[in-house]
């Protein structure tokens, strides 16, 4: 009986980083495209650093605002190319966004982000977006 325990936990083996980063920013997205701010915001880092040094609560009040102002908001990620570096990880993609009329226009961003692992579960603890020319 021992060993049949030891044999499965052995099988039991933890999601490898990358997958594992993989499926949190596709959670993300599927935050997103739910319009559900909490989701998202539970997945970065308490010092989260994007553009212009927005942090967390200035990315929540920018979603709300997208969200108040514009029944139809959605994004799409293109292919996720990840480094892991050291306990941390980047991943660059391209987004589209779509349906938000002048606050959110139908566009491709690249967006390049920084990753760090806390308690077990990837945070995001920076990202950068531009438009695609």
């Amino acid at each position: 009986m021992l060993l049949g325990l030891l044999v499965s936990l052995a099988g039991c083996s933890r999601e490898p980083p990358e997958q594992a980063l993989r499926a949190t920013i596709a959670a993300m997205e599927a935050a997103a495209e739910a319009r559900d701010s909490e989701a998202l915001l539970e997945r970065l880092s308490e010092d989260f650093v994007g553009p212009d040094g927005m942090d967390r609560e200035r990315l929540r009040r920018y979603l709300a605002l997208i969200w108040l102002r514009n029944r139809e908001v959605g994004v799409g990620l293109g292919p996720i190319q990840v480094e892991l570096v050291g306990l941390g990880a980047r991943a660059e993609f391209t987004a589209t966004t779509r349906g938000g009329g002048g606050l959110v226009p139908d566009r491709v961003y690249r967006v390049k982000t920084g990753w760090r692992m806390e308690a077990g579960q990837w945070r995001l603890l920076s990202a950068e977006w531009e438009p695609v020319l």
